[in-house]
């Protein structure tokens, strides 16, 4: 890994941030974080403005930058943005939708000006649960499409799938479909009540650690990398998993070698607001696209100030805050639970991680643990 990339200091630059371009998309995503819309907000930042950011990106030296939305491509800008980003050092990743508007001359476009990566959803096996789940007929076909397109002319693919209860019964075929494909990363979400997302559709903590036996036994015989997202006690089962398996005398087996296309991964946790930021397409800045605390705007201060000293995510990056569960857990510095979870299904930023079935060692139990939802909160934003 690369040694810059092994000493960030979280406290002073993250590791990944996100730029929301915009909130515009033809899809109706039933989990969409943002809500996103048909037409595009007339407070976007500029192209101006984007550039100003990604410049402030390559200062910080951000090794991981996503366009993400909405839909991207409905900005007429994207591929200015994409090649200022490359002229500057910075590598782009890009989440467009699955919608007509996403064209094999589209793909070619986005490679030419020198994107790194495409990263599309695909949330079910099978384009009756995608579909459903995007809100639009032909979406998974379209997935399918851009995924071949990608892999015709060389472009690194990613696939992110959003794990709830509306495709949980199709874990199994959504596994052997990603063993199938020819992609760089298999990018696991793991739902948070916002936006469009609904309390009824998250699952249970148990159901948590059967997704995360799933793609764990995946992570050891695929030709792929696999990462998390808001699941970020799948580190905690993860070293579980590998001290279990060096006791039986199981962990020195060969590992399959992974595809690699010089996007960096993270030397160790991210968690909201820690090595990790989300930029509207407004501007406000944000700890996670699925925590809806603004901790300023990029049009009255610099990035850079906004990550190290606003009070959102200087509280983020102190674990002795936690509360519950999650303040006495011995994981707490590689995990730290979803705080965008917590806050979303309790209201309180430092809650435990309402979806995690560890108890920590030596924790005794509350007798009576309210953990009823109260009010969701939907993001400006993200």
């Amino acid at each position: 890994m690369n040694r810059q990339i092994q000493t960030i200091d979280f406290n002073e630059q993250p590791f990944i941030a996100i730029w929301e371009v915009t909130q515009a998309c033809d899809l109706a995503c039933v989990h969409c974080r943002a809500s996103a819309q048909p037409d595009r907000d007339p407070m976007e930042l500029s192209t101006e403005e984007g550039k100003h950011l990604i410049d402030k990106i390559a200062e910080l030296k951000v090794p991981v930058f996503v366009l993400t939305g909405g839909d991207p491509i409905k900005r007429p800008d994207l591929f200015e943005l994409i090649a200022h980003a490359r002229s500057v050092g910075v590598r782009v990743s890009l989440t467009p939708s699955a919608t007509p508007l996403l064209t094999k001359e589209i793909v070619v476009r986005l490679k030419e000006a020198g994107l790194a990566r495409l990263a599309v959803s695909m949330d079910g096996a099978s384009a009756k649960t995608h579909d459903a789940f995007r809100g639009m007929s032909g979406s998974f076909a379209r997935t399918l499409d851009a995924v071949r397109w990608a892999n015709e002319i060389g472009l690194p693919i990613q696939i992110n799938t959003t794990f709830s209860r509306r495709n949980i019964s199709e874990i199994d075929e959504i596994v052997a479909l990603m063993e199938k494909m020819e992609i760089a990363l298999w990018s696991v979400f793991f739902l948070v009540p916002t936006g469009r997302g609904k309390l009824d559709d998250l699952l249970s903590a148990e159901e948590f650690e059967s997704v995360f036996a799933k793609i764990y036994g995946l992570s050891k015989i695929a030709s792929f990398d696999i990462k998390t997202t808001e699941a970020q006690h799948y580190r905690r089962y993860v070293l579980q998993q590998k001290v279990a398996e060096r006791k039986s005398g199981l962990g020195f087996g060969s590992v399959h070698e992974k595809t690699v296309d010089a996007i960096g991964r993270a030397p160790r946790g991210l968690n909201d607001g820690k090595g990790f930021v989300f930029i509207s397409h407004k501007g406000e800045v944000f700890p996670s696209g699925f925590l809806p605390l603004s901790a300023g705007n990029i049009r009255e201060e610099e990035l850079a100030s906004i990550y190290r000293n606003s009070a959102v995510f200087r509280d983020l990056r102190d674990t002795s805050k936690l509360d519950g569960k999650c303040g006495s857990c011995e994981f707490k510095e590689i995990c730290g639970g979803s705080r965008a979870r917590a806050y979303a299904v309790t209201g309180n930023l430092h809650a435990e991680e309402p979806r995690c079935s560890y108890i920590p060692k030596g924790y005794a139990q509350p007798a009576l643990q309210m953990k009823r939802a109260t009010t969701l909160h939907v993001l400006q934003g993200a």
